[in-house]
């Protein structure tokens, strides 16, 4: 899985986050209505944009 998200471009990752941000709101909407049935699916996208922040900051330090 972090080896699949720094094999991605600055681009490409800035685009990943912003889907996945995405996606939790509208998980975090279902689940206030009742309409999520996989309750850690909100988890798991929480970590994937952990990671994302990750991969992010460590090129920001690399860079300088």
């Amino acid at each position: 899985m972090i080896r699949e998200i720094r094999d991605l471009t600055d681009e490409q990752l800035k685009e990943e986050l912003g889907k996945s941000n995405q996606e939790l709101m509208h998980l975090r909407f279902r689940a206030a209505t009742n309409q999520l049935p996989n309750t850690n699916i909100p988890r798991s996208v929480r970590r994937s944009i952990a990671r994302l922040h990750t991969v992010i900051r460590e090129r920001e330090l690399v860079e300088g």
